[in-house]
């Protein structure tokens, strides 16, 4: 029997193979078709306004907009867009920061193809899928320390390879701030030194490396 209107899905990735495979595992159903793709953030936000798809797959990890700001964007455009978040990413400041975007789903890529579809599924008749592993992330989290705005700059920065002093003048603020800045920061991390700091940074998706 004919499905009359099948899922409409626009799927977000800068990999064209991970487009593709995508789009094939969709196609195997008939009540859902890929309908755009797109390879960056500015894309995702144009396909999105252009054929208002009914559920939105997309990676965080993508050039010239983030995923997450792209999230933010469709949503200021539709407060109603379906938007599942499929990526490598699993720190827990990612699927924060996903969810708090406006995200309905956070599935990894090494998902199985079944647990794909289902969450299109169930995000498409408007429920919010939230994984166990997810839930539990999001719950170690929400009982950790949270870092200030200058307190994630002075991490970037630390990322990129910058001393305490290179980091004052990046900020326009005092050596001895920036010193106090960092402690807060190992402290926060429950680290005792700038590659234990970076280390679990990495881990929660505090910051990536490029």
């Amino acid at each position: 029997m004919a499905v009359e209107k099948p899922i409409r899905v626009l799927c977000v990735d800068d990999h064209r193979l991970m487009r593709e495979g995508i789009a094939r595992i969709v196609a195997v159903h008939p009540d859902m078709e890929v309908v755009a793709q797109a390879s960056n953030g500015d894309q995702a936000v144009a396909q999105f306004l252009e054929h208002r798809p009914d559920v939105t797959l997309m990676d965080l990890r993508l050039p010239v907009m983030s995923g997450t700001e792209a999230i933010r964007v469709i949503r200021r455009h539709d407060e109603r867009a379906r938007i599942v978040v499929l990526t490598t990413y699993q720190g827990d400041e990612d699927i924060h920061g996903a969810f708090e975007a406006g995200a309905m789903g956070y599935l990894l890529k090494d998902a199985i193809p079944d647990d794909l579809i289902h969450v299109i599924r169930e995000v498409y008749a408007g429920r919010r899928v939230v994984a166990p592993e997810i839930q539990q992330a999001l719950e170690q989290r929400a009982s950790q320390p949270v870092l200030t705005l200058r307190e994630r700059q002075v991490l970037e920065l630390i990322a990129r390879g910058m001393r305490n002093k290179e980091i004052a003048s990046a900020l326009g603020i005092t050596p001895d701030t920036t010193d106090a800045h960092v402690k807060r920061i190992y402290t926060k991390l429950g680290v005792h030194d700038r590659t234990s700091a970076l280390g679990e940074a990495l881990r929660r998706g505090l910051v990536h490396m490029p």
